[in-house]
């Protein structure tokens, strides 16, 4: 999937493909996953319970992206930006234009994003109800990739 990644990275550098939104990339990204994947199902937003999960289990019940099998629903292959999952690989991807994202100090929230901190354990959230958590399970390092002029991206890869 790394590489998929950085394909689909370079499609946006070249301009043949064009991300303006969460919206755009959702979809330009699942275009993109379907010329790939064309024996497999490349859907978007398709609730946990579709592959006989219990909804209840999940902060996020929709699944962004999904890539499976329709012959066999009970072994998914791919979850893109699930937070918790029977799947074999879930990935969370990230594209930034704003250099305050990826750039800056290592202190609260984003500096999880920033200078190579590890993000693991139990990250409170800072805003609104802030007594909801989430707990990282392993130790993951983001890693900022360049595409074009100030547009990142960084791949996380959750097992």
């Amino acid at each position: 999937m790394k590489d998929i990644i950085a394909s689909f990275a370079e499609e946006v550098r070249s301009g043949r493909i064009e991300i303006y939104n969460e919206f755009s990339l959702q979809h330009e990204f699942g275009i993109f996953l379907r010329a790939l994947f064309f024996d497999r199902k490349v859907q978007f937003e398709r609730n946990v319970t579709f592959f006989g999960l219990a909804k209840d289990d999940f902060e996020k019940r929709e699944i962004d992206i999904v890539i499976f099998d329709e012959k066999n629903l009970q072994n998914p292959d791919v979850a893109i930006e699930l937070k918790l999952s029977c799947f074999s690989n879930g990935y969370v991807i990230i594209f930034a234009d704003d250099h305050n994202f990826y750039d800056g100090k290592s202190d609260r929230i984003y500096g999880y994003f920033r200078n190579g901190k590890t993000l693991t354990g139990t990250i409170t959230k800072p805003t609104g109800k802030c007594n909801t958590s989430a707990t990282i399970c392993g130790s993951y390092t983001i890693k900022w990739h360049p595409v074009i002029d100030k547009l990142r991206y960084a791949l996380i890869e959750a097992q």
